[in-house]
């Protein structure tokens, strides 16, 4: 897959260079098909009510250079379309292509593409060539933040060229709305010692990686962290850490925390070698990089993740796989409460591959003074689980939202002070849902019911794909753009976005 190609796309083929047309164009026949048999565009009522628009609006005391924290309405219908659709079909079988993060506005839906970074227009039925814009970077992107500013900016990391042992040493800030790269600049590189994820790294870099928080952008190198402004790209402050300690990841949001992977000292044998790691968090001042507190995990911990700065959460595996537990911190970093996940009870993923996001738990929400966590699936007649919140000050648990048979519900973020998550049907019948859950009565408000092709099924699993709700819509993004197998089906969906009827970009 080549940015510059322009392929022919989906659902019949055509010609390279044919004009595209706006997606409800495209699907007319399909849509009137589907309102007749219940097929996989449409599904709900179609019905208004009292909420308004599917608009997003921004949280209050936001501004443009703080991370964006939008509460989503409940949209006037909710009947659920597609909305955007970006896909292939001119991919060889075998072929794999980096697909690093996706970011969504109002008008544009943002993907990373090897070592472009390429915006579509929202209402689109797109391929390569399609683009409203794109930024070519230096090198492959080799790190991303999930996190996009109130005035629709992020960054990512690329590699100095397109060697694939290039070193990881460039940062970029740019404008999603036009893909205006803001500004640019290389940072340090240190390189991997035996406390790296693999005890065999020695001669490998440091994997860095980038954030944001409040005007700053935050970029770890293994050895120290360096912050800059965000408006001008100037060097805000710099640490650096020496021994056998390491900055290994920073997460942002509404405050900044680093996380330092250290190697013990202790030559005690080990029966694997991440039992001689160990775990610090600081907060970190974001101005001046002034560490605010510390907390250090307790010993035997295999990853750690911060799925939340402010409240201050982090998520822990103390086992081979899978999350142990959560741990709530205080004002001041000292423990305040464990949630134990319950021997596999319970579920959260948090974000583990090669780029180096630490603050990215797609399916563990924090807010409410709750973490919201998925039960394991239950296989009985139908299959069904449930989403619990648990309580930061206590570790109890406290609100519980059933799935219903044939379903299962994933949560996906906060949004003001309700939980948005996502029903998946499990018999392809019954349609999926966005929905908001309201942690203090325990309601449920569907946003909009909606189905997708076949060919775009296994997109919609947030544990392995990327999912954004953002202005009334949900996205479904694949993280790598992998070709068929040599009898399958050419064509390969990349990212899907569903919106209600009622709102039209």
């Amino acid at each position: 897959m080549q940015p510059e190609a322009n392929p022919s796309a989906p659902p019949a083929p055509r010609g390279k260079g044919t004009a595209r047309k706006v997606l409800m164009g495209v699907l007319a026949v399909a849509l009137v098909a589907a309102l007749g048999t219940g097929g996989w565009l449409l599904w709900g009522d179609g019905s208004a009510d009292d909420h308004g628009s599917g608009t997003a609006r921004p949280t209050q005391a936001q501004g443009r250079l703080d991370v964006r924290e939008t509460v989503e309405k409940r949209p006037a219908s909710t009947l659920g379309e597609m909305a955007f659709r970006f896909s292939l079909d001119d991919m060889k079988p075998g072929e794999h292509n980096e697909m690093p993060g996706m970011w969504a506005t109002d008008k544009i839906l943002a993907k990373g593409i090897k070592r472009t970074v390429a915006g579509f227009r929202i209402g689109t039925d797109a391929d390569v060539g399609d683009e409203a814009w794109k930024t070519r970077l230096g090198g492959p992107i080799c790190g991303y933040t999930r996190h996009v500013t109130g005035d629709n900016r992020t960054a990512v990391l690329f590699r100095e060229n397109d060697q694939e042992d290039a070193y990881c040493n460039h940062v970029a800030f740019l404008d999603l709305d036009d893909g205006h790269q803001v500004w640019a600049h290389d940072f340090p590189v240190s390189a991997a010692g035996p406390s790296q994820d693999t005890p065999d790294s020695a001669d490998t870099q440091d994997r860095p990686s980038v954030t944001l928080t409040h005007g700053t952008v935050v970029v770890t190198w293994g050895g120290g962290t360096v912050a800059y402004e965000m408006d001008r790209g100037t060097k805000r402050w710099n640490t650096t850490v020496a021994g056998r300690c390491q900055d290994m990841g920073a997460a942002g949001g509404r405050a900044l925390v680093i996380r330092e992977q250290c190697l013990s000292a202790d030559e005690t044998p080990v029966d694997v070698y991440w039992q001689r790691n160990t775990f610090k968090v600081r907060e970190v001042d974001p101005a001046t990089g002034r560490a605010l507190w510390s907390y250090s995990a307790p010993k035997g911990i295999r990853t750690l993740s911060v799925p939340s700065t402010d409240p201050a959460v982090v998520a822990v595996s103390s086992g081979e796989i899978g999350l142990t537990e959560l741990i709530s911190l205080d004002g001041e970093g000292k423990h305040r409460a464990t949630l134990s996940l319950g021997n596999d009870t319970y579920v959260g993923e948090c974000f583990d591959g090669d780029y180096l996001v630490i603050d990215y738990c797609p399916t563990i929400a924090v807010g409410a003074d709750q973490a919201f966590l998925r039960s394991e699936d239950q296989q009985e007649k139908q299959i069904s689980n449930w989403v619990i919140g648990f309580d930061l000050a206590t570790g109890n648990t406290t609100t519980k939202f059933d799935s219903g048979p044939g379903s299962l519900l994933y949560p996906l973020r906060m949004s003001g002070d309700q939980l948005l998550a996502l029903r998946l049907s499990n018999d392809h019948v019954a349609p999926n849902t966005l929905v908001s859950l309201d942690p203090r009565t325990g309601k449920e408000t569907p946003y909009f019911y909606f189905d997708v092709p076949i060919e775009a099924d296994t997109l919609t699993t947030p544990d392995v794909n990327d999912v954004v709700v953002q202005n009334g819509r949900i996205f479904f993004g694949a993280r790598a753009a992998i070709g068929p197998g040599a009898d399958g089906n050419k064509w390969v969906y990349l990212v899907l976005g569903i919106g209600s009827v009622a709102e039209k970009p």
